[in-house]
């Protein structure tokens, strides 16, 4: 094969791959967009009558992202971590597709979550001890 049968190989690759990103993205519109700004493993999701928020752990950093259930629309929305005995890390505003992402060092230690969408809310109490 010469080079040109490489060159299309290589474009058919790349199309497959961003074919397969985009279908993830479809499928998991929430979880993809956390993925994209919180670092680690989802470890818990917090769902609520008009978004969900999306908490991420990597070592000892606790992450978080409220994104609404029809985004598209600005609207009000905030999320907020705050590790036990330190102030909360928040993020509040007039957006279309999430509040966040907002980041607190935890170490070992509890964290707090929130999150609003419009006039629906969440508030985890304290988790992942």
């Amino acid at each position: 094969m010469g080079e040109g049968a490489g060159i299309r190989r290589r474009l058919a690759l790349a199309t497959a791959v961003l074919t397969v990103a985009g279908l993830l993205t479809v499928a998991l519109p929430q979880d993809a967009q956390a993925a994209a700004y919180c670092p680690g493993r989802k470890v818990r999701t917090l769902p609520f009558s008009t978004g969900t928020v999306l908490v991420h752990k990597r070592g000892g950093y606790v992450c978080a992202v409220t994104v609404p259930d029809k985004p598209g629309t600005k609207r009000k929305m905030s999320v907020s971590v705050q590790a036990r005995g330190g102030r909360p890390v928040v993020d509040e505003g007039r957006y279309a597709y999430r509040a966040g992402p907002v980041t607190v060092y935890a170490g070992q230690r509890c964290v707090w979550v929130k999150g609003t969408v419009a006039r629906g809310s969440v508030s985890s109490g304290w988790i992942l001890c």
